[in-house]
């Protein structure tokens, strides 16, 4: 869910009084959204709006391919010219091309991250991507719903041929890992405490 301020928060935030927020409400300088109760609140992009880092404007189009390995570069030019070809047929012009090696399971991807970013500041018009992993392996979800809340319209290809197998069974065996190791990790946590405590026990008849 967006981040929202009362009015109390937002007027610490625009270093603004309180009375000057209910001014500007009334006025239609900076309308206020209401909760069902008639309370005054404000939204994330609202403060970006404020603060002049929302940019005015219809944004940009991007294009988005990613893969997991360096060994996939063949996929992800078959991405590229896929999403060109779409992009064609639809009339859209893209304004910039984001092609990024690693993993859909990771979210600090550079580039990744920086298109968030982008969209979160209201740059970014329409993403298009080929298949909605792409984006993300999991939590695609939450991630539609913050280009939404941003005014990106996401725009998904949606070809199976455009999200390799091979990638799927190496994140799923990238998770199996994790937790395998985690599991590792908590019986051996046990055990010192079970070693721990067995030390501190009294020996019996005492």
């Amino acid at each position: 869910m967006e981040n929202t301020y009362s009015i109390g928060q937002f007027a610490q935030l625009t270093g603004r009084g309180v009375k000057t927020l209910q001014k500007w409400d009334r006025a239609g300088i900076l309308k206020a959204h209401r909760t069902l109760t008639g309370r005054r609140y404000y939204t994330h992009d609202q403060y970006l709006e404020y603060r002049g880092l929302k940019a005015k404007g219809a944004g940009s189009t991007i294009a988005y391919a990613r893969v997991s390995s360096q060994s996939q570069k063949p996929d992800l030019q078959n991405q590229v010219a896929a999403l060109k070809d779409f992009c064609g047929r639809q009339g859209f012009k893209v304004d910039e091309w984001v092609e990024e090696v690693g993993s859909g399971l990771n979210y600090q991807r550079k580039q990744f991250h920086r298109l968030m970013e982008e969209i979160e500041l209201g740059r970014v018009q329409r993403l298009i991507i080929a298949h909605k992993d792409r984006l993300v392996r999991f939590g695609f979800e939450w991630f539609a719903a913050f280009c939404e809340r941003h005014g990106t319209d996401l725009i998904i290809v949606n070809g199976d041929t455009l999200s390799p197998e091979q990638e799927l069974v190496q994140d799923l065996l990238s998770i199996v890992h994790v937790f395998s190791a985690r599991l590792h990790g908590l019986r051996s946590y046990k055990k010192v405490i079970r070693d721990a405590a067995l030390q501190k026990s009294p020996p019996p008849g005492e």
